[in-house]
């Protein structure tokens, strides 16, 4: 079974799967605090879900999904998003759905923290943050990922198992 705390099984086909809000496994990437509440694995590869902080200036390094979409939905605050080649201002209430092969990121560029939902269809991606993903440090603020911070290790795995691709700016 997953790490993820549940209240049910977490075993596909067993049912719903039920994660409390202090529920998921948290984990400090690109900057940012993922509670990641369910993955491809436990949805049988449906969909990863997670719910992220983003603090003033963070946000991930530009990349493009082979195989997922990602699908954005701010719970507070507001974020610049890159789609392609152009940039947009997404606010509190806005969803955003980027297909596959679309080149993207976003990024916080106010000055207090912002709250946001996404997912990937199918799941996946969450893979990375759990294996790569650092663990939070009470009293600390995440660092920022630059393009530095991928390791070759860690772009193999978004290549060629989640079949991401960092294309920074």
């Amino acid at each position: 079974m997953s790490p993820l705390s549940t209240t049910n099984s977490s075993e596909p086909g067993n049912g719903a799967v039920h994660v409390p809000a202090s529920g998921g496994v948290v984990k400090w990437v690109s900057g940012d605090e993922y509670s990641i509440k369910l993955t491809g694995e436990q949805s049988n590869g449906s969909l990863g879900f997670v719910v992220a902080t983003v603090p003033p200036g963070n946000g991930p390094v530009a990349h493009i999904h082979l195989e997922n979409d990602e699908s954005f939905f701010l719970l507070d605050g507001e974020l610049e998003f890159l789609s392609g080649e152009k940039t947009f201002t997404a606010s509190t209430g806005d969803f955003v759905f980027v297909p596959r092969g679309v080149r993207h990121r976003f990024r916080n560029l106010t000055t207090t923290d912002v709250k946001m939902a996404f997912l990937n269809t199918p799941g996946g991606p969450e893979e990375f943050f759990l294996r790569y993903g650092d663990e939070p440090l009470p009293g600390h603020a995440p660092e920022l990922w630059t393009a530095d911070r991928f390791t070759p290790e860690m772009l193999e795995f978004s290549e060629k198992v989640i079949k991401t691709v960092v294309v920074p700016e």
